[in-house]
């Protein structure tokens, strides 16, 4: 990294900034789920089940152009395509706002997502840029800390919001606040790519990466771990309102029951940020993943024996999403440490694999939706077992390893 980018942008601002971009997609969907049933009396959607594709729409499109944005990354340095993709965002979200239907809010809510995939790609190309290993695992649990602020504080938002204003206005702040955030790019985040690193962009060079990306066995199968994961998160975040409200009764204290849960994820990836390097990444993602696979087992198990009391769902969600915090960040490391020759492509193969499959698993968990906990449960649980299995692919059957190296993909040939 050259001394220019860390004498412009010091670790705090950096971890600040990274964290800020890549809240810009938990503010999408966070900070309208109070709103969805007023979209949907508004623009004739009686079907609350229905509602959740304002939601997927976003999480479809951001999946899809995730892979465009990696190799354009890779081949233009990272500022260029980022500062491009917020300026989508906003325009998509201000326009969102005068929506006459319920078709054209999801088509322009797709293009969202779409401005977004800039965002998920790039935040993260842009720390392996600047890390590697355990320290890389340190700043993403920082990063992802940071990052929890929105969901624990955008459905307030959102609430307030709606109190002050109709639907539209949480459009319009979303639309504000991506603004600022590309402003404060602009102006404070220099190129982290440096021109000698930059690969072509051919198809022959955009398959060869992909090619890289795809056939390390270890970085795959972690990305493919952290899918599910994402799949089980996106079904709860569909039906939060409908489980906190119309199960439990909470009304206007849903956005508090939503930020206490997404608090205790904060917690979760500072004291993961604390000990990963004394412990190790695999260490820590192993234990949580096996934490929130039983704990969802046994979430399933009180669901499937009637309804559950506000207390017992609260205390199985809390442990579940505590053991998400370690796993999450600490798997997304681990499926980039062996490709920083190849760091944008990267992140947009992965990016599309969790952002897409998570979206359509979760999708297909909230349409499940039944009145009842037990299809939030089972997609909990059944997630978290396919994630075990594919760390025991990656691992070769070995949990908790210590000391283990990566065999590096190595790039093509830079450009002339």
């Amino acid at each position: 990294m050259s001394d220019h980018f860390t004498r412009v942008l010091s670790r705090p601002e950096f971890i600040a900034l990274v964290a800020a971009l890549m809240a810009l997609n938990a503010l999408a969907i966070d900070v309208m789920l109070p709103a969805l049933p007023y979209m949907g009396e508004a623009l004739g959607i009686p079907n609350e089940n229905e509602r959740q594709f304002v939601v997927s729409s976003y999480m479809l499109g951001m999946g899809i152009a995730v892979l465009a944005f990696g190799p354009l990354t890779d081949r233009f340095g990272r500022r260029a395509p980022l500062l491009a993709g917020i300026a989508i965002y906003v325009i998509a979200a201000i326009v969102a706002a005068f929506a006459p239907s319920f078709t054209i809010l999801l088509v322009l809510r797709f293009i969202q997502g779409m401005g977004a995939a800039s965002v998920r790609v790039i935040a993260t190309a842009v720390v392996r840029d600047r890390y590697s290993g355990r320290e890389m695992a340190e700043v993403m649990s920082l990063t992802f800390m940071v990052f929890m602020a929105i969901p624990i504080i955008a459905p307030g938002i959102g609430q307030i919001l709606l109190l002050t204003g109709p639907w539209q206005t949480i459009f319009i702040f979303m639309g504000l606040l991506a603004s600022a955030f590309w402003l404060w790019t602009y102006l404070r985040l220099p190129e982290t790519l440096p021109r000698d690193q930059r690969r072509p962009l051919s198809f022959k060079a955009i398959l060869e990466g992909f090619r890289l990306v795809c056939t390390n066995r270890v970085a795959f199968f972690y990305g493919l771990a952290g899918m599910f994961l994402f799949g089980a998160l996106f079904g709860f975040i569909s039906s939060a309102q409908q489980i906190y409200v119309d199960i439990y009764g909470l009304g206007v204290y849903f956005p508090v029951a939503f930020a206490a849960v997404a608090g205790l994820m904060a917690i979760s990836s500072f004291t993961n940020s604390r000990v990963v390097r004394r412990l190790g990444m695999r260490r820590l993602s192993h234990g949580a993943i096996l934490s929130y696979t039983g704990f969802s087992a046994l979430w399933l198990v009180f669901a499937l024996l009637g309804v559950m009391p506000l207390w017992l769902f609260f205390t199985f969600l809390c442990i579940i999403m505590f053991s998400f915090g370690w796993a999450s960040s600490n798997m997304n490391s681990l499926s980039m440490e062996p490709l920083g020759a190849v760091a944008g492509t990267a992140a947009s193969v992965f990016g599309f694999i969790q952002t897409v499959g998570g979206a359509v698993i979760g999708g297909y968990i909230g349409q499940m939706f039944d009145g009842t906990t037990v299809p939030t449960a089972i997609g909990y649980f059944c997630m978290g077992a396919l994630a075990l299995v594919c760390i025991l692919i990656a691992e070769k059957g070995r949990l908790f390893g210590v000391g283990r190296q990566y065999e590096p993909a190595s790039a093509p040939a830079a450009p002339n």
